[in-house]
């Protein structure tokens, strides 16, 4: 039986597609190609990086102030930074950055009010 093997993108929908395109190449540095997308490359996901797929309630409040029904998780190198970075390009950060054994996280709204999430992961120790 054939099974999924990995995480191929996340496509969302927007009111000015390559406006949306250009705010997250700018702000977050994204190689956004010709047709739109970016592509990220599996040797350049940091060590203790991975794809998560999970599925939440149809109303969950970990989306809110987002009316969107998804929500990106995005993996950065540099959380604080990345979030400074939002704000300037004019992003609204949601909630207190948060430290987990495997992590850290904060959220924004893009322009457009998708509610993203960026994930710096903790390097898993050496030895």
């Amino acid at each position: 039986m054939a099974r999924v093997v990995g995480l191929g993108g996340a496509f969302l929908t927007a009111d000015d597609p390559a406006a949306l395109a250009a705010w997250y190449a700018r702000w977050l540095r994204f190689d956004v190609q010709p047709e739109g997308g970016a592509r990220f490359e599996a040797s350049a996901v940091p060590a203790g990086g991975y794809a998560v797929f999970s599925l939440f309630p149809r109303d969950p409040a970990y989306f809110t102030p987002s009316r969107s029904p998804f929500m990106v998780n995005l993996m950065v190198d540099d959380l604080r930074g990345a979030l400074a970075q939002v704000v300037e390009g004019g992003g609204t950060v949601v909630g207190d950055p948060e430290d987990w054994p495997y992590g850290r996280f904060g959220w924004f709204l893009d322009p457009e009010g998708n509610k993203v999430e960026l994930w710096e992961p903790r390097v898993p120790d050496e030895g």
